[in-house]
């Protein structure tokens, strides 16, 4: 835009310039042939005087460059004017405006003129006798305003062209960036949702190189979707194989602990099979509920109005005795009820886990958070722990299936928890927010519409 307005103003400068460049030159010309008439009045006034005849040369020149210009004037070497004709009449008295300057240059052997307010231009003519002597100024005066008017028009051309180019420009550019933008965002937009594991079909109508990044996109989705269903039936498939001979080794642990009451190391042995035996079955628990999720949909997990305020306190009762084990207060502060569409079980499980996180990763002697209020048309549960916190590089990670923080060793986990959680959620049409710093703690929002 600036530079369009600078190429307007400096063609409207150089309109204005070669103009008047131009009726200059038309001046000149015109001065030429008012001179050219002067010297042979002159010429004839010599001719007069040698024939002992008398001769007024102001009035014969007057009478001969009357016509010249809308007032023509003649001034003699001490400038004073001898004659004056105003629209080709001569006048005897009369009191013209006189640009003392113009009359002083022109005696000076050169063009002189000005433009006045009112659109009028005065221009001076030297007149030589025949020893060269500027003797007489001859200066005609005609109205320019046709030329304002003129440069007055072209400006409106000028302007109304350019504003027109302007408009033609601006929205062949919106057409054009639509054009390319749109298919971009719809680019961008499919790899989201791939990131997202929501894999569609891309398509775009084009045989461009965009046309040829969609259909690329398309079938590195279809690869993704079947490595992933592939890979979560593969875990399903193992998870249910391992349950029953692990539920085995679990009893027979179990009954070994029990039993032995003589042989303390082997008793520590026992203990540790039992709790490992455990912890695996937890985690196949985990994996087959995950399972479950990516196979159902909310038609069979079934849901009702809940008031999340109302479940988040009784999901906080029952993890109290947990926290106070560790030293840890669990701070309650729940607002007016707030409804959401959920199945009550698995939201339950969502916050238990997001709870036990936060008390297996607090130090003692501090304090949770948990907090229920609306944002806008949200449905917000949110959790503050003072713990030891997340690193920022790995705050995008943390909800991936086994994936545990570096520091994560203070505790023991299977990285499936907060998976479970973003599975619930989404199940729902919510999403997880975390915020966390090092040695500060970590903010997770379990975030839902509203009804």
């Amino acid at each position: 835009m600036l530079s369009f307005t600078v190429i307007i103003f400096s063609v409207d400068k150089a309109i204005d310039y070669f103009s008047f460049v131009t009726i200059e030159k038309q001046m000149m010309k015109k001065a030429d042939l008012g001179e050219l008439s002067f010297r042979e009045v002159l010429a004839k006034h010599d001719k007069a005087t040698a024939d002992g005849q008398a001769s007024d040369v102001p009035r014969s020149a007057l009478e001969a460059l009357k016509a010249s210009g809308k007032e023509v004037r003649i001034y003699d070497s001490s400038q004073q004017l001898l004659g004056l004709a105003v629209d080709g009449i001569i006048i005897a008295d009369g009191s013209p405006l006189i640009f003392k300057g113009n009359i002083e240059r022109a005696l000076k052997g050169n063009y002189a003129y000005t433009i006045t307010d009112n659109k009028l231009l005065y221009f001076a003519v030297p007149i030589q006798d025949k020893y060269y002597q500027n003797i007489y100024v001859f200066e005609f005066v005609d109205d320019i305003s046709y030329f304002y008017d003129m440069m007055d028009q072209i400006r409106y051309i000028l302007i109304a062209g350019a504003a027109g180019f302007l408009v033609l420009i601006t929205i062949s550019s919106l057409f054009i960036a639509r054009t390319t933008t749109k298919p971009i965002k719809y680019l961008l937009a499919a790899t989201e949702n791939f990131s997202k594991q929501q894999f569609q079909r891309v398509h775009l109508n084009r045989k461009d190189e965009l046309g040829m990044l969609a259909a690329g996109l398309n079938r590195m989705g279809i690869q993704l979707n079947d490595y992933i269903q592939y890979q979560k039936q593969f875990v399903s498939n193992v998870s249910h194989e391992l349950k029953t001979p692990l539920a085995a080794i679990s009893g027979f642990s179990q009954y070994l602990y029990e039993k032995e009451s003589e042989d303390k190391e082997l008793q520590k042995i026992y203990y540790h099979l039992v709790h490992e035996s455990e912890r695996l079955t937890q985690l196949i628990n985990e994996l087959l509920m995950l399972s479950r999720f990516d196979k159902a949909g909310l038609e069979e997990i079934g849901t009702e109005k809940t008031d999340l305020s109302e479940l988040t306190k009784l999901v906080v009762a029952d993890m109290k005795d947990k926290a106070e084990s560790k030293g840890i207060s669990l701070e309650v502060k729940a607002g007016s009820a707030v409804y959401v569409d959920v199945n009550k079980i698995l939201m339950s499980h969502a916050i238990v886990n997001i709870l036990d996180n936060a008390i297996k990763y607090s130090h003692a002697e501090t304090s949770i958070k948990i907090e229920t209020f609306i944002r806008q048309n949200e449905a917000i549960i949110q959790i503050r722990d003072q713990g030891i916190g997340i690193g920022e590089d790995e705050l995008a990670r943390v909800q991936e299936r086994f994936y545990r923080a570096k520091n994560s060793t203070v505790a023991k986990g299977s990285g499936l928890g907060l998976s479970i959680c973003k599975e619930i959620v989404e199940k729902f049409n919510g999403h997880l927010e975390i915020d966390s710093k090092i040695g500060e703690g970590t903010t997770v929002s379990i975030v839902l519409q509203r009804l």
